[in-house]
C-alpha cells in the first residue's frame, strides 16, 4: 500500500511540475512549445520535440516566454538578455526581481531575438583597365587603369581609389613619338559616424596631369556629412567642410608656378544600382577660395557599370575637372573618358 501511494505521488510530480520549455501563444488561442530559435524579417523559428523546427509569422503572435534568457533587439537599440514573460495580447515581459513587477514592452517594438553575430567588416573593391593599339596609317598607344576599395563597419568607412591614363601617338610625317596625355590621380577618404546618418570625414587627393603642366595638386580637408539614403540598392551623402588646397605647375617664370588656398569644400557621393546588371555612380566636389568665391576647382565622376559575370564588368567613366586658375596658357576644362573591362573583389 504505502508503494503504491508512493508511485503515484511520484506521477502526480511529475505530471504536475511545469516543462522547462519556451512557449509562444498564438492570436487564434494555439500554444506552441519548445526552443525559441530567433525571430527576424517577421518571421519566428521555434524548435519543438514533436516536429522539429517550425516558422511562425511575428503578425500571428499573441505574446511569448522563454525558460532562459534570449537577446531580444528593439527598434530604438535596447537589447534584452533575460528570460521573457509572457504578458496581455501584443506583449511580453522581462522579470526585474521577486520584488519588483515585470516590465513589459510590445511585441511591436521588437526588431529581432537572438540574431545572428554581423559579419566582420571587409575590404570590397573593383579593378578594371582598357588598352589600346593601333598600327597603320596612325600608331598609337593608350592605356587606362581606374581602382577603388571601400570598408564599411557600424561606426566607419573608409575609401579609396586612383586613376591613370597615357596616351602615345606617332607622327606618320616625322615618325616623332608624341605624348598626348599623361595624368594620374588618387584620392581617400575616411568617415566616423556619430549616429547613423551624421558623420565627420576626413579625406585627401592628389593629381598629376603632365599635358595640362600640372606638376601636381593636393587637396587635404575635413569637414560634416550626412548619410540621407544607405541601402544595398542606393547609397546617397552630402558633405560639408573646409581644405587646403596647392597646385605647382610646370611653367616659366617660376613666379607663377604655384597657387595655395584655403577653400570650402561641399560635395555628394551617390551610387544607385538600376537593375540587377547596371549600376550608376556618381560623386561631385566643389572647392571655391575663400578669399574669392569666383576661383574655384571643381571634380566630378560619372560611371556607369554594367555586369558581365558575377565579377566581372563592363564599365565606362567620365571624368570632368574645371580649375578656375590653371597653368599658363592652359584652359581650365579637361574631361576624360574611359572606357573598359574590370573585375570587383
Amino acid at each position: 500500500m504505502r508503494r503504491f501511494v508512493f508511485l503515484t505521488l511520484a506521477a502526480w510530480l511529475l505530471l504536475g511540475a511545469p516543462l522547462h520549455a519556451d512557449q509562444v501563444l498564438l492570436k487564434n488561442g494555439d500554444r506552441l512549445t519548445g526552443k525559441i530559435v530567433a525571430l527576424g524579417d517577421g518571421k519566428l523559428v521555434l524548435n519543438t520535440d514533436q516536429v522539429g523546427q517550425i516558422t511562425v509569422p511575428a503578425e500571428n503572435i499573441a505574446t511569448f516566454q522563454s525558460d532562459s534568457a534570449i537577446a531580444i533587439h528593439l527598434k530604438d537599440g535596447t537589447v534584452l538578455n533575460q528570460p521573457a514573460v509572457a504578458a496581455d495580447p501584443g506583449q511580453f515581459a522581462i522579470a526585474q526581481g521577486p520584488a519588483l513587477r515585470p516590465q513589459t514592452f510590445a511585441l511591436a517594438d521588437v526588431a529581432s531575438i537572438n540574431p545572428p553575430p554581423k559579419p566582420q567588416p571587409k575590404w570590397t573593391g573593383n579593378l578594371s583597365a582598357a588598352v589600346t593599339s593601333t598600327h597603320g596609317n596612325t600608331k598609337a598607344e593608350a592605356v587606362s587603369a581606374s581602382v577603388s576599395v571601400a570598408r564599411r563597419s557600424e561606426k566607419d568607412r573608409t575609401t579609396a581609389g586612383a586613376d591613370y591614363g597615357k596616351t602615345k601617338q606617332r607622327d606618320r610625317d616625322t615618325g616623332e613619338e608624341k605624348t598626348t596625355e599623361d595624368w594620374w590621380r588618387a584620392k581617400a577618404q575616411y568617415d566616423y559616424f556619430f549616429t547613423k546618418k551624421f558623420f565627420g570625414f576626413l579625406n585627401g587627393r592628389y593629381e598629376k596631369d603632365a599635358i595640362a603642366d600640372l606638376d601636381r595638386r593636393v587637396v587635404v580637408g575635413g569637414g560634416a556629412g550626412y548619410q540621407w539614403i544607405e541601402t544595398d540598392r542606393t547609397s546617397f551623402s552630402t558633405g560639408l567642410g573646409l581644405a587646403s588646397l596647392y597646385e605647382k605647375f610646370d611653367v616659366d617664370p617660376p613666379a607663377d608656378d604655384s597657387n595655395s588656398q584655403i577653400s570650402l569644400q561641399a560635395g555628394y557621393n551617390f551610387d544607385h544600382r538600376i537593375t540587377d546588371t547596371l549600376r550608376f555612380v556618381h560623386d561631385l566636389t566643389y572647392y571655391p577660395s575663400l578669399e574669392q568665391f569666383s576661383d574655384y576647382y571643381l571634380t566630378t565622376t560619372a560611371e556607369l557599370r554594367a555586369s558581365l559575370t558575377k565579377t566581372m564588368f563592363a564599365n565606362f567613366k567620365v571624368i570632368f575637372n574645371y580649375d578656375e586658375s590653371p597653368a599658363a596658357g592652359q584652359g581650365s576644362t579637361d574631361v576624360k573618358y574611359l572606357l573598359g573591362v574590370g573585375m570587383t573583389f
